[in-house]
């Protein structure tokens, strides 16, 4: 096992521990792609339109003898094209050909033993220095990837508090990053009640939460999740590996004592 500093809330160097074999397993980008993929067809909304939409009407086809396509017409409307009916797609005034259904399946669905896998790999990655870096975050002022601080991370009930952390430890390039990218969606988004776009920042993964939920929460792309809670689409947004990861001590003894994700 490979052994890592850990750092106290002022970044100062502290003693050292083994990581968990977690970091160890291959790099999977296609299973963590497949999981978080599926993990995102669980939030899909289905929609489809009314079964009956466009035949609600008295068409019929004339059928032959009347030197007339044979295609259904509404009664009473004559021969011209916009009175066709609604039971022949393609016509003027018709129904859709292949409207989309309520009832199609839409979850995509993984593995058990496969998901743990993608789990594992997504953690592996974010101790890659040239992952972490290729996915666009700023690690320049970091002491180490991976970042490992103490247990006393867990504690912390204000923001202020938390932003004094983050600049102990060299965070604040990263969280700036998420700042300064905060934007306007393109497309109708935005008309849908997500009209505004923020870059993910760094991952806080703690042992047990004893307030950092709250204290950092409010901070532009940051996320805090205990260590048993974690999944692919944590460690890898958008599918892509390399997320910068904050683990508290405990966090690791845990991922390790529990066999998390094995």
């Amino acid at each position: 096992m490979a052994k890592i500093k850990t750092y106290s809330l002022k970044g100062k160097a502290g003693s050292a521990i083994n990581l968990p074999p977690h970091f160890d397993t291959p790099y999977r980008p296609d299973l963590i792609k497949r999981a978080v993929l599926a993990l995102q067809s669980r939030r899909y909304q289905p929609h489809g339109v009314d079964e009956m939409a466009g035949k609600r009407n008295t068409a019929e086809s004339w059928q032959t003898g009347h030197g007339r396509s044979r295609m259904p017409r509404v009664k009473g409307s004559g021969t011209s094209a916009a009175n066709k009916a609604a039971f022949a797609p393609g016509t003027v005034g018709g129904r859709v050909a292949h409207p989309p259904e309520a009832r199609k399946v839409l979850v995509e669905r993984i593995n058990k033993k496969e998901n743990r896998l993608a789990i594992r790999s997504a953690i592996a990655a974010t101790a890659n220095k040239d992952r972490v870096s290729e996915r666009g975050h700023r690690i320049d002022d970091l002491p180490s990837i991976p970042l490992v601080v103490d247990n006393s991370l867990e504690t912390l009930i204000t923001t202020k508090e938390v932003i004094k952390v983050i600049e102990k430890l060299g965070l604040s390039a990263d969280l700036q990053r998420a700042i300064n990218g905060r934007g306007i969606r393109a497309g109708k988004g935005k008309m849908r009640g997500r009209k505004r776009k923020t870059p993910k920042s760094f991952l806080i993964v703690v042992g047990e939460d004893q307030g950092i939920g709250l204290a950092a929460r409010n901070l532009p792309g940051v996320d805090v999740v205990e260590v048993h809670g974690l999944n692919a689409e944590l460690l890898a947004p958008g599918t892509h590996p390399g997320r910068l990861v904050v683990w508290t001590v405990s966090a690791l003894e845990r991922l390790d004592k529990e066999n998390l994700f094995n």
